[in-house]
């Protein structure tokens, strides 16, 4: 392609394409923000499903690119091994659609959040917007801080692996209609202990002016809250992806494109999201599958990309299939 060829050997197509990526979400968070959502206003289901196809048509163009960069060195405990960009574009969607799925149980905590602090659905756009922001900046660390222990014991990856097992199988039989309670946070009581909080609940304002002192306003808190919430789900998230690859480029970007289609997402599902009930069993499953193939490479038996990628498509297929063809049974209501 064209835009490798320009920089012909000098530059690799990683650092290139690292590159397009920054300025890809650089601009499209400036304009977010400062153009099309420049004055508060509520999000309609039809604007939320225009940007969810967008972000998933970027992610696709990149994982395109990825696949035409290739192929793409890596170097483990001084031993050098190439990649194809048809393996490393696979791996990217393989993380990419793991952590978009995954994403789906944080849309409903968050959308708990909001609704426990009554935010108002004007709001909801900017309070995800700086959510999301500091989710591509904490991710990015915790990312390569993972990467950085793994290149130095390999081991990680089977603590990893196992962890992820025991994620799978927790998730299965855990309740979905379980809720959160933000008081109970213990960042959360941190901030309600230590700073200095109004009790005017300003919509549009993290912090304010009152009586000449300087206060925290709750939308504040919720910032921090879904902050913390993202971090959280970031534990099976991030584990899962270094289960698929290595190479903390793919990791990060997969994951941030994932991200950032998550608020899209966010307004286009926040109302029917309970009905992809079985998507809970699909990610148990996709977590456990995903545990065992990180495991099994302890006794060098390695499982395909191409196979893995399979399985992540057929198991979330099935799980939204499954969802809509079989309706959920009502729970009968205690009468007291």
């Amino acid at each position: 392609m064209l835009l490798f060829s320009l920089f012909g050997n000098t530059v690799d197509a990683e650092t290139i394409l690292f590159g397009v990526f920054a300025v890809i979400i650089v601009v499209f968070l400036l304009l977010d923000l400062g153009v099309f959502h420049k004055t508060a206003h509520k999000i309609s289901t039809k604007t939320a499903l225009y940007q969810s196809i967008f972000w998933v048509f970027i992610s696709t163009i990149f994982g395109f690119l990825v696949y035409k960069g290739g192929p793409y060195e890596v170097v483990e405990e001084g031993i050098r091994t190439v990649t194809s960009g048809t393996d490393a574009s696979i791996e990217y969607f393989s993380a990419y659609l793991t952590e978009y799925a995954l994403s789906v149980d944080n849309i409903f905590v968050i959308l708990l959040i909001l609704k426990y602090f009554k935010v108002k659905e004007e709001y909801y756009h900017k309070t995800l917007f700086w959510g999301i922001l500091g989710a591509v900046l904490f991710r990015g660390i915790f990312i390569f801080v993972g990467a950085l222990l793994i290149h130095k014991f390999k081991w990680i990856l089977y603590v990893f692996g196992v962890f992820l097992i025991y994620s799978g199988i927790k998730i299965y039989f855990e309740d979905s209609d379980e809720k959160i309670d933000p008081e109970k946070n213990p960042i959360m009581r941190f901030c309600q202990k230590y700073l200095p909080i109004s009790k005017n609940v300003d919509g549009s304002h993290f912090w304010i002016f009152e009586n000449g002192k300087f206060l925290f306003t709750p939308l504040f808190l919720v910032i921090i809250l879904i902050e913390t919430t993202d971090l959280i789900f970031a534990v099976d998230s991030i584990p899962a992806a270094f289960a698929i690859t290595q190479n903390e480029f793919l990791i990060y970007t997969s994951n941030i494109f994932a991200v950032l289609g998550l608020r899209a997402m966010f307004f286009m599902l926040a109302g029917i999201i309970d009905k992809f009930y079985l998507l809970q069993k699909g990610l148990s499953v996709i977590l456990f599958f995903i545990g065992a193939k990180m495991l099994l490479e302890i006794i060098h038996f390695e499982i395909p990309v191409v196979l893995s990628f399979a399985v992540i498509i057929a198991t979330l297929t099935l799980a939204i299939l499954f969802s809509i063809l079989i309706p959920r049974k009502e729970e009968p209501s205690k009468e007291i």
